[in-house]
Protein backbone atom coordinates (compact mmCIF):
# COMPACT_ATOMS: atom_id res chain seq x y z
CA UNK A 1 0.00 0.00 0.00
CA UNK A 2 1.04 3.55 -0.35
CA UNK A 3 2.72 5.50 2.32
CA UNK A 4 0.30 8.05 2.74
CA UNK A 5 -2.54 5.24 2.78
CA UNK A 6 -1.07 3.56 5.62
CA UNK A 7 -0.64 6.59 7.31
CA UNK A 8 -4.16 7.36 7.15
CA UNK A 9 -5.76 4.09 8.05
CA UNK A 10 -3.12 3.64 9.95
CA UNK A 11 -1.37 0.39 8.96
CA UNK A 12 1.05 -1.53 10.69
CA UNK A 13 4.17 -0.95 7.74
CA UNK A 14 7.85 -1.02 6.57
CA UNK A 15 10.71 1.61 7.64
CA UNK A 16 13.42 2.99 9.09
CA UNK A 17 15.71 4.95 10.92
CA UNK A 18 19.19 6.11 10.47
CA UNK A 19 21.39 7.34 13.10
CA UNK A 20 24.84 8.57 12.42
CA UNK A 21 27.90 9.19 14.89
CA UNK A 22 31.21 11.01 14.23
CA UNK A 23 34.15 10.05 15.92
CA UNK A 24 33.78 12.02 19.24
CA UNK A 25 30.54 9.68 19.85
CA UNK A 26 28.82 12.90 18.98
CA UNK A 27 25.12 12.06 16.89
CA UNK A 28 24.03 13.81 13.84
CA UNK A 29 20.44 15.17 14.17
CA UNK A 30 18.32 16.86 11.57
CA UNK A 31 15.89 19.26 11.99
CA UNK A 32 13.03 18.52 9.31
CA UNK A 33 11.93 20.72 7.00
CA UNK A 34 9.29 23.46 7.88
CA UNK A 35 6.70 22.18 5.57
CA UNK A 36 6.63 18.45 5.84
CA UNK A 37 3.23 16.68 6.24
CA UNK A 38 3.65 16.01 10.10
CA UNK A 39 6.14 17.03 12.68
CA UNK A 40 7.65 19.88 10.96
CA UNK A 41 10.43 22.20 12.32
CA UNK A 42 11.02 18.97 15.27
CA UNK A 43 14.57 17.76 15.51
CA UNK A 44 15.43 13.85 15.08
CA UNK A 45 17.63 11.70 14.12
CA UNK A 46 19.84 11.74 10.90
CA UNK A 47 17.07 10.15 8.58
CA UNK A 48 13.92 8.20 8.28
CA UNK A 49 11.87 6.76 5.70
CA UNK A 50 10.28 3.50 3.89
CA UNK A 51 11.33 1.63 1.21
CA UNK A 52 9.62 1.25 -1.46
CA UNK A 53 7.88 -2.08 -2.82
CA UNK A 54 9.98 -4.65 -2.90
CA UNK A 55 13.51 -2.55 -2.34
CA UNK A 56 15.66 -3.98 0.46
CA UNK A 57 15.28 -2.05 3.74
CA UNK A 58 19.35 -1.24 3.93
CA UNK A 59 19.74 0.04 0.35
CA UNK A 60 16.81 2.05 1.36
CA UNK A 61 18.25 3.64 4.27
CA UNK A 62 21.64 4.44 1.99
CA UNK A 63 19.50 5.61 -0.87
CA UNK A 64 17.72 7.88 1.60
CA UNK A 65 20.98 9.42 3.88
CA UNK A 66 21.82 10.12 0.48
CA UNK A 67 18.72 12.15 -0.56
CA UNK A 68 18.25 13.71 2.20
CA UNK A 69 21.63 14.84 3.75
CA UNK A 70 23.82 14.51 0.78
CA UNK A 71 25.98 12.05 1.69
CA UNK A 72 26.97 8.13 2.01
CA UNK A 73 28.50 5.95 4.54
CA UNK A 74 27.99 2.19 5.20
CA UNK A 75 25.10 1.49 7.69
CA UNK A 76 24.64 -1.99 9.65
CA UNK A 77 21.25 -3.14 11.24
CA UNK A 78 21.24 -2.23 15.19
CA UNK A 79 18.00 -3.44 15.89
CA UNK A 80 14.31 -3.51 15.20
CA UNK A 81 11.54 -2.08 16.96
CA UNK A 82 7.13 -1.22 16.48
CA UNK A 83 5.72 1.47 17.63
CA UNK A 84 2.63 4.01 17.03
CA UNK A 85 2.21 7.62 16.96
CA UNK A 86 -0.47 9.74 16.12
CA UNK A 87 -0.57 12.96 14.80
CA UNK A 88 -2.60 16.12 14.92
CA UNK A 89 -3.58 16.11 11.02
CA UNK A 90 -5.58 12.98 11.33
CA UNK A 91 -2.21 10.97 10.25
CA UNK A 92 -0.88 7.43 12.35
CA UNK A 93 3.00 6.24 11.75
CA UNK A 94 2.04 2.26 13.28
CA UNK A 95 5.64 1.61 12.26
CA UNK A 96 8.31 -1.73 11.91
CA UNK A 97 11.15 0.05 11.44
CA UNK A 98 14.31 -1.00 11.32
CA UNK A 99 17.13 1.12 12.95
CA UNK A 100 20.58 1.55 11.34
CA UNK A 101 23.86 3.28 12.81
CA UNK A 102 26.76 4.94 10.20
CA UNK A 103 29.84 6.77 11.52
CA UNK A 104 30.71 9.73 9.54
CA UNK A 105 33.17 12.43 10.20
CA UNK A 106 33.36 14.24 6.87
CA UNK A 107 31.90 18.17 6.57
CA UNK A 108 30.89 17.45 3.26
CA UNK A 109 27.02 17.60 4.17
CA UNK A 110 24.88 18.90 1.79
CA UNK A 111 20.52 18.72 3.36
CA UNK A 112 17.77 18.94 0.79
CA UNK A 113 15.91 21.96 1.83
CA UNK A 114 12.77 20.38 0.85
CA UNK A 115 13.81 17.51 3.90
CA UNK A 116 16.00 19.29 5.96
CA UNK A 117 16.00 22.85 7.40
CA UNK A 118 19.05 22.59 9.64
CA UNK A 119 21.39 19.55 11.06
CA UNK A 120 24.10 19.59 13.88
CA UNK A 121 26.39 16.96 16.05
CA UNK A 122 25.27 16.99 20.02
CA UNK A 123 27.01 14.36 22.41
CA UNK A 124 24.43 12.16 23.54
CA UNK A 125 23.98 14.16 26.92
CA UNK A 126 22.68 17.13 25.11
CA UNK A 127 20.02 15.31 23.84
CA UNK A 128 18.81 13.42 27.08
CA UNK A 129 19.10 16.46 28.08
CA UNK A 130 16.68 18.53 25.29
CA UNK A 131 14.53 15.33 25.80
CA UNK A 132 13.62 16.04 29.02
CA UNK A 133 13.78 19.85 29.16
CA UNK A 134 12.14 20.69 25.53
CA UNK A 135 10.45 17.56 24.70
CA UNK A 136 8.75 19.39 21.75
CA UNK A 137 11.37 20.34 20.16
CA UNK A 138 11.99 16.43 18.86
CA UNK A 139 9.80 13.85 17.02
CA UNK A 140 7.48 11.45 19.01
CA UNK A 141 9.45 8.77 17.51
CA UNK A 142 12.95 9.82 18.11
CA UNK A 143 12.01 9.60 22.06
CA UNK A 144 11.25 6.34 22.14
CA UNK A 145 14.39 5.77 19.54
CA UNK A 146 16.90 7.49 21.07
CA UNK A 147 17.12 5.48 24.37
CA UNK A 148 16.91 2.41 22.50
CA UNK A 149 20.27 3.31 20.29
CA UNK A 150 21.89 4.09 23.22
CA UNK A 151 21.57 1.55 25.82
CA UNK A 152 21.81 -0.89 22.41
CA UNK A 153 25.20 1.44 21.33
CA UNK A 154 26.53 1.47 25.01
CA UNK A 155 25.80 -2.47 25.14
CA UNK A 156 27.98 -3.38 21.69
CA UNK A 157 30.80 -1.27 22.90
CA UNK A 158 31.26 -3.27 26.01
CA UNK A 159 30.81 -6.89 24.42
Amino acid sequence: MEKMEAHRKAVLHRAFSVFIFNSKGEMLLQQRAGDKYHSPGLWTNACCSHPRPGEDTLAAACRRLREELGFTTSLEKLFDFTYRSEFDNGLTEFEFDHVFVGYYDDEDIHPNAAEVSDYRYCSLEEIKEGLAVHPDNYTSWFHLAFPLVREKMATTRKG
